[in-house]
């Protein structure tokens, strides 16, 4: 619910956390349970934890919640209903349910044209960027991306924002019939990522939207999001995730990944591994889709550090876009960038039609204004604090890679917090390398990792002296800080939070992140 180091699905499993009941009132008096207690102080955040915190940017898009109480109270009934669903991180291959609700809902997906967004890492960063893109060429954009940092409703943004709370509500209120007809009719309900698809696709139908771009929630063939046929089907890079689902080799899983690429489509490759590549190239030639390969026909040129991101030259199809600056960290994001640059060249026909560059402002303006929270994010000074969402090994590599390129910390605490059906042995050793110590953690949710068997794993990983054990996320964080300031001001000691989209955000909100 995604990440320039990678996109997580968001499995709240509501119905092991939280027995179905009435939306919370701040009236009464029943004991909370020991979640929901956790809950409260996250989402209240820690004062201690606060200070220091750098304040928010004007275009820090991470809704909290709603102001008015009838509005979260009700916001939280329809989260409620919509986790006693099956979690998206069930993958049933079928798009039968989906297809139906589209069908009755009158075929909203095809009132626009899509770029269709697949791959492993990055695919949120990604699709930010190409919207900023679109929207900075004046098309009125919808973006679908998954999961969510902090609040269900920035899954869906209408112009780079997302829909707020009182939309969110009605447009659940307004197919709430249509998904009960489908439910009724079908073996199984519609999931709650099925739901919230539908709820997309019909939101930028009612705008209307000039261009939606869709991000992939798992897979491609068999995803929810495969009832559009995208112009322009973008596979950013393909590693290890989710192999119980998708398959154990890069080339398993891009089978299922090429199931986006549609008849006479335009291809936009991320560089791949071998056996991926192949088959991602054997299925576009079967649609008589076009290909354009990063490193061949597109790519970065140069980049270089500058003062809170990177300044770029990137190679486009019709040429180069020269002094480009990115608001964000890494060469993994200068990557991403020059795929979101050709998504939109072959959206508006560069490459096929004519050869022309964008106009190189515009471009430039677009890409100054990208923001992507919760990756590569730095949320506190002295010491700093940086949040980034990666939780598969081929993420926490760039994240690596990138932290220690872009801040060169001398003493880097980790604070680890992942889910239970990850490579958290892969992801632990991808960052063990950079860290001096690291506190294992856990977020609120029934897909955390048990604690005990995390430290175990770490101890494995980095031996039992750079291992600290913090059930609560709240205790963790200042934990790792006391850690980086007792390494002195000067030091050079930092905290990176990471392990998963889930406790970036819970870890965002106890910072005061709202």
């Amino acid at each position: 619910m995604s990440n320039p180091t990678g996109d997580e699905p968001y499995e709240p499993d509501f119905a092991q956390d939280h027995e179905p009941g009435p939306a919370d009132d701040d009236t009464q008096d029943e004991p909370r349970t020991p979640r929901e207690a956790d809950m409260a102080v996250i989402e209240a955040g820690s004062r201690t934890l606060r200070a220091q915190v750098s304040a928010p940017s004007p275009e820090d898009d991470v809704p909290g919640r709603p102001a008015d109480p009838a509005v979260d109270r009700e916001l939280r009934a329809v989260e409620e209903e919509l986790l006693g669903r099956w979690p998206e991180t069930k993958l049933d291959p079928s798009l039968d349910r989906i297809a139906a609700l589209m069908d009755i809902l009158g075929e909203p997906q095809r009132a626009y044209p899509s770029i269709h967004i697949t791959g492993t890492n990055g695919k949120t960063s990604t699709a930010r960027m190409i919207e900023r893109l679109l929207l900075a060429f004046e098309l009125r954009t919808g973006r679908y991306t998954s999961p969510h940092v902090q609040s269900v409703t920035e899954r869906i943004s209408l112009d780079g924002t997302p829909i707020a709370a009182e939309r969110f509500i009605e447009i659940y209120r307004d197919i709430t019939p249509y998904v009960t007809m489908v439910d009724e009719s079908r073996p199984h309900r519609l999931s709650f990522f099925e739901v919230l698809t539908g709820m997309a696709f019909a939101a930028f139908a009612d705008a209307p939207v000039d261009v939606a771009v869709v991000e992939v929630g798992m897979g491609g063939s068999w995803d929810a999001t495969n009832v559009v046929d995208g112009q322009v089907a973008v596979v950013t890079p393909i590693s290890l995730d989710h192999t119980e689902r998708l398959g154990p080799t890069p080339g398993d899983i891009a089978v299922e990944k090429a199931g986006i690429i549609k008849p006479d489509a335009t291809v936009v490759l991320a560089q791949q591994p071998a056996d991926a590549a192949k088959v991602l190239l054997k299925h576009a030639a079967q649609t008589d889709a076009t290909v354009v390969r990063e490193g061949e026909d597109f790519g970065v040129v140069h980049r270089e550090l500058g003062v809170g991101g990177q300044l770029l030259t990137l190679r486009g199809l019709a040429g180069e876009y020269e002094q480009i600056f990115l608001p964000l960290h890494g060469e993994h994001q200068a990557r991403n960038a020059a795929v979101a640059l050709t998504a939109v060249e072959a959206f508006f026909g560069i490459g096929r039609m004519h050869l022309r560059t964008l106009d190189a402002d515009t471009v430039r303006q677009a890409f100054a204004s990208v923001t992507s929270p919760g990756r590569m994010e730095v949320v506190r000074r002295s010491p700093t604090v940086v949040l980034d969402a990666a939780h598969n090994p081929g993420g926490a590599q760039v994240t690596a890679a990138a932290v220690s390129e872009v801040f060169g910390f001398t003493h880097l605490v980790g604070v680890v917090g992942p889910s239970s059906d990850k490579d958290v042995r892969g992801l632990l050793e991808a960052f063990e390398p950079v860290f001096a110590e690291v506190v294992v953690t856990r977020n609120s949710t029934a897909r955390a990792m048990d604690v005990d068997d995390l430290a175990a794993l770490a101890v494995e990983v980095f031996g039992e002296d750079r291992v600290q054990v913090e059930p609560r996320l709240d205790d963790a964080l200042e934990a790792a800080i006391t850690l980086a300031e007792d390494e002195g001001e000067y030091a050079g000691a930092g905290v990176l939070v990471t392990g998963s989209v889930i406790t970036v955000g819970e870890a965002r909100l106890l910072l005061g992140r709202k």
